[in-house]
């Protein structure tokens, strides 16, 4: 229990960045492709206290005590109809939650590459950002509502098949958390961990 509170508390500061940054770029993209909602909402802001949700907080602290650590942030609101061209710029909007952690966790891996033949223990701390970070990117691109990846899907596929697809985000907690209790996601874990193994 000591080593699970330890990787939490190590891992907050990270968990907290990488889904600032992710609703933060989700906002700013939409803001440069026509819909200022997240501005005129408050949401196109660094401030932590701006996008933190309670539940995925939660599900953070649940998760990181069997060692995986994963949650999320008050989605960003985005008008789609306000944007130049709503079909290809949803996806774009999309992706750029995802593209944010992937940079953070790329540059976490730099940083731990550069301090670990000097300084092993707070490179170790830089090692968790990038896993952790990389883990958010790949978690949200997944096809499940209503994470990004349901919406690139959604976005990607012929009317009459995104609008069915569409109408399974009313139950997307549910689906989500079946997921995640499923097999499957343990197996993709297990994949994930092998795949960072690789860069560190």
């Amino acid at each position: 229990m000591a080593d699970r509170l330890l990787y939490i508390l190590i891992s907050a500061p990270f968990f907290i960045l990488g889904i600032v940054l992710h609703e933060y770029a989700h906002g700013w993209v939409a803001w440069k492709l026509g819909d200022p909602t997240a501005r005129y909402s408050g949401r196109l802001t660094l401030d932590p206290r701006a996008h933190f949700d309670p539940v995925g907080g939660m599900m953070f602290l649940i998760s990181a005590l069997f060692g995986i650590g994963f949650g999320w942030a008050k989605p960003v609101p985005v008008n789609y109809y306000n944007l130049y061209n709503p079909r290809r710029d949803v996806i774009l909007v999309s992706l750029a939650g995802p593209g944010a952690n992937i940079l953070l966790a790329f540059g976490c891996l730099l940083l731990y590459h550069f301090l670990s033949p000097f300084l092993d223990v707070i490179a170790s701390f830089f090692a968790m950002g990038f896993v952790l970070n990389l883990f958010l990117a790949f978690f949200n691109l997944l096809p499940v509502p209503p994470l990004d990846g349901s919406k690139v899907l959604m976005a990607a596929l012929p009317p009459r098949y995104a609008y069915a697809y569409a109408g399974l985000e009313m139950y997307g907690f549910l689906i989500l958390l079946l997921f995640i209790l499923s097999p499957a996601f343990s197996i993709i874990v297990q994949w994930f961990t092998r795949l960072t193994r690789f860069f560190l």
